[in-house]
């Protein structure tokens, strides 16, 4: 299938081992996918200063409700946000401290440039 022979089997065969399976990949592809939204990367950011609820969120984001609420579906489904309920309200933070640290080093990374 493949015609092409590696002129450093050894390193091809270490790297090899080390690469996820598709399966793997295809879902952080799409895990990128739902981080390459600039809308969804402002609700995370306010998230990982502190607990919101949809108003709150749609305030500071100048959106309408319902839209905040549909992209909080979105990175509820990707495990990225939480919810926890308080009677009547619903308030939204970051899934777990994985994505405060995703978010905090590539910001870092892109203030570097």
């Amino acid at each position: 299938m493949n015609e092409i022979t590696p002129h450093h089997v050894d390193n091809v065969n270490k790297v090899k081992k080390t690469i996820p399976d598709y399966n793997t990949i295809t879902d952080l592809s799409d895990f990128f996918k739902i981080l390459g939204d600039s809308t969804r990367l402002q609700l995370l950011m306010a998230l990982e200063q502190s607990e919101l609820c949809v108003t709150d969120l749609a305030y500071l984001l100048n959106m309408t409700i319902s839209a905040v609420s549909h992209q909080l579906k979105s990175l509820k489904t990707a495990k990225l946000v939480k919810i926890r309920k308080d009677g009547k309200s619903v308030f939204y933070s970051l899934d777990d401290d994985h994505i405060k640290k995703l978010l905090s080093v590539s910001l870092e990374h892109l203030r570097e440039k």
